[in-house]
């Protein structure tokens, strides 16, 4: 399956997401998301759930979370899925405008299944003639279209005021109990200093002090104690695993097992079948 960059977000306002072939990605939503599934099926998976976007289901994705994606085919039809980037600085403006004032982090859902509604489907379909090139939607069109989304989802619920204008940064987060959440999820150890609301050198710093192992070097020390338990308790297959537990390719994942544990994946599975 193939690998796709984690910042595909970063700077357009509307991605679409087209594949025949099964694919997987991890990223850092620094932004929140407003995402439609066409076709095919999407599995994205956070520190806290997992969830299962069929065609026509609508979501609205919490910003500052890791996300593993994995985009489906179904029945012979393209998977296509159409995102929408709820970009920041046009939510902080909206908010200044209409004075509103959230003064509580919030702590709710963070990745919420939107009731169906015309008038975000017909938003949606406003968004095809910019498909084929996002970046022709350039200021002041892409603050107009945020603001429309903003406006239709306030319509949809205006409980949602909450999600939408938190404008706070990342807490600094218990460093063993975020990385144990979130080891699975393959993107930078600057994005791993990020949403844990600390500088680089001082996660390396923090992490040391915590593990006692610099960060790459627990990372893949924890995912592969993962892939152990999964193969031997759970009978997983390599190929099965390798990308939900972090690793690039299955041939970095078989050198890096037999060099931790002096055997291979193989050798576990032989046992199996002897007993």
């Amino acid at each position: 399956m193939k690998k796709h960059p984690d910042n595909i977000f970063s700077e357009n306002i509307v991605y679409s997401l087209d594949t025949k072939k099964q694919t997987e990605y991890d990223n850092l939503l620094w932004e929140s998301v407003l995402l439609l599934q066409v076709s095919g099926q999407m599995i994205f998976e956070t520190s806290s759930e997992k969830i299962t976007a069929h065609p026509g289901e609508i979501y609205l994705v919490r910003k500052h979370q890791f996300i593993k994606t994995t985009k489906t085919p179904i029945n012979n039809e393209e998977y296509k899925a159409v995102l929408f980037i709820l970009k920041e600085d046009v939510l902080r403006k909206y908010a200044l405008e209409r004075n509103l004032n959230v003064r509580e982090k919030y702590k709710d859902k963070a990745n919420l299944r939107l009731a169906e509604s015309p008038y975000i489907k017909s938003f949606f379909n406003s968004l095809k003639p910019y498909l084929q090139d996002p970046k022709n939607i350039q200021d002041p069109l892409n603050i107009l279209k945020v603001k429309e989304a903003v406006e239709l989802l306030m319509r949809l619920n205006f409980d949602l005021t909450g999600f939408l204008f938190d404008f706070s940064e990342p807490h600094k987060a218990d460093l063993d109990s975020f990385m144990r959440q979130n080891f699975k999820f393959n993107v930078s150890i600057e994005k791993f200093a990020l949403l844990t609301g600390r500088s680089l050198a001082s996660f390396k710093r923090d992490f040391k002090k915590t593990f006692n192992l610099p960060p790459r070097q627990w990372l893949q020390h924890r995912r592969l104690a993962a892939a152990h338990f999964e193969i031997e308790k759970n009978r997983k297959k390599p190929s099965a695993i390798y990308l939900e537990l972090g690793f690039e390719s299955l041939s970095h994942f078989h050198f890096a097992f037999k060099k931790q544990f002096g055997y291979t994946p193989k050798d576990i599975i032989n046992q199996h079948k002897t007993k």
